[in-house]
């Protein structure tokens, strides 16, 4: 039996496990065995997957925003580009990031192997930084820029639903928040990379600080790329590193979680996915609410040139900008946490949003330098906010996947747009006050919290439309065979309602 079993487990690595089912497999599902069995697996995953998707985030930022720190060490001055054109160069690079984010994600749902999609856009992505650093011209960078924002639009909304694919709802906050926060831990390590490559780099072989700047994260990057071909799991289904048992036993968490197993029919196909999450009339207000939060915080990509406008050398600007985004990091994770406990959203979105708005307040007000810098860290809070909008979009479309996968590169896609528009809102004119760039943010983010609002007061509504049918059931033959089952378990009709309580969107 046990040469069965094992022949059985190899059998099964490329098939669905719903098909193929060993003793293992059965026995692992034993309510006595299942607990453990499923922290085993949840521990698993942390140790393998998270570690290895926020190593990958960092080099994705620390790639993006490299640019704004060359523009310390004279990126302008040697490519000869005007104000207005380094805002060009800023802002195309969501050109191509913001549409290519919805086809990807409906791609990576039909993808098997998303550990091979993933690896080799990030490969590409470093590729195309490193090529930056090679470049002559306006031209010659808004091409890299144009090209780097293709790859890159696979991974966050990609690692989100590959998440969404593994976790189940009450776990998806934290894990999505330790994701985010290697995005602010990117700023403030990016900062000091920077400041340690335009610090000692400067005249090396006769090249440019700045320009080694991109031959190194890109280097970086490419190497990151290829370990992350074998290090992430691919789906619940087909992993190679699981035994069969521990994919079943992966299925069967999601399933339960939501009533319905987390796979499409077979009828289904990416456009369906596509007309189902258009038709579906939280999603435009997800994109809306989206693209005006990324408008108030798109502070982001000029960081480093407000932290400059405190007085102090580029090393010591880059220096400083680094502790807010630890700050922020330890705050997305306590706050994404907390929602996970709680099952509540709104809130812990919203509300770091109006922490970005007394930081806008103070820097308003003042021009003191411990006033201003107070309000950089309440600025970089906003992004703890941010980490909970693609959780509450997955949460509020869990079913199909092949819905929830578009809906999430529909609204992170179309919320980029924000940071097209907030590439031009912090203009070197306005400096060094910024008066108008934050008056704009800051009106951006009340816009944010009014549709953040209409969300749950949907979510909401929707809630209570499934409680009411659920309470009509609960009569006539409905009730009697409800009371019957009781008898038969042992137990009291409450207890039988509390059980057969349905699913509900959590805001």
């Amino acid at each position: 039996m046990s040469n069965y079993v094992e022949e059985k487990k190899r059998n099964s690595y490329d098939r669905d496990v719903n098909v193929v089912a060993t003793e293992d497999e059965e026995y692992i599902m034993y309510p006595e065995i299942r607990q453990a069995a499923e922290r085993r697996l949840v521990r698993k995953l942390d140790f393998r997957l998270l570690p290895t998707i926020v190593i990958i985030f960092i080099m994705n930022y620390i790639d993006r925003v490299a640019i704004t720190s060359a523009r310390l060490k004279g990126l302008e001055s040697d490519l000869g580009l005007t104000n207005l054109q380094y805002y060009t160069v800023v802002a195309i690079l969501y050109v191509s990031y913001c549409p290519a984010q919805i086809p990807s994600n409906m791609l990576l749902n039909y993808v098997t192997r998303p550990t091979f999609y993933i690896g080799t856009c990030v490969v590409l992505w470093g590729l195309t930084s490193a090529l930056t650093g090679v470049t002559r011209n306006f031209a010659g960078i808004v091409a890299c820029r144009v090209f780097i924002g293709l790859p890159e639009a696979a991974f966050y909304p990609g690692a989100m639903y590959l998440l969404s694919r593994w976790y189940t709802r009450k776990e998806l906050a934290f894990r999505s928040a330790i994701l985010y926060s290697g995005l602010l831990l990117s700023n403030a390590f990016g900062s000091l990379i920077a400041a340690g490559i335009l610090g000692n780099m400067q005249g090396k072989l006769g090249i440019a600080a700045w320009r080694w700047l991109f031959y190194i994260e890109g280097a970086i990057t490419i190497f990151v790329g290829f370990q992350a071909m074998w290090l992430l799991p691919d789906y619940p289904n087909n992993t190679r590193w699981l035994t069969p048992a521990e994919r079943r036993l992966a299925q069967a968490r999601l399933a339960e979680d939501v009533g319905e197993a987390d796979q499409d029919s077979a009828e289904a196909s990416a456009f369906e996915g596509f007309k189902m999450a258009i038709k579906d009339p939280k999603v435009p207000v997800f994109m809306l609410m989206c693209c005006s939060q990324l408008l108030g915080l798109s502070f982001v990509n000029f960081f480093p040139t407000l932290t400059s406008t405190l007085g102090y050398s580029t090393t010591v600007t880059l220096l400083m900008s680094a502790p807010p985004w630890i700050f922020a990091s330890i705050c997305t994770l306590i706050g994404a946490w907390h929602a996970d406990k709680t099952g509540e959203l709104f809130f812990h979105q919203t509300a770091w949003w109006w922490v970005v708005m007394v930081g806008y307040i103070i820097s308003l007000s003042t021009m003191a330098t411990p006033g201003r810098y107070f309000s950089l860290f309440l600025m970089t809070t906003g992004y703890c906010g941010f980490t909970l909008t693609l959780v509450w979009v997955a949460n509020a479309i869990p079913r199909p996947p092949a819905k929830r996968s578009v809906a999430m590169g529909l609204v992170n896609g179309f919320g980029n747009l924000g940071n097209v528009m907030g590439s031009y809102i912090w203009n070197a004119n306005w400096s060094p006050q910024y008066h108008q760039s934050m008056i704009i943010a800051l009106c951006a983010l009340i816009l944010a919290s009014f549709l953040s609002l209409v969300i749950r007061w949907m979510l909401v509504r929707e809630n209570n439309r499934m409680e009411r049918e659920e309470m009509d059931l609960m009569h006539g033959p409905e009730r009697q065979r409800i009371e019957e089952a009781a008898k038969l378990e042992g137990i009291t009709f409450e207890e039988a309602i509390k059980r057969r309580k349905g699913f509900r969107y959590l805001h």
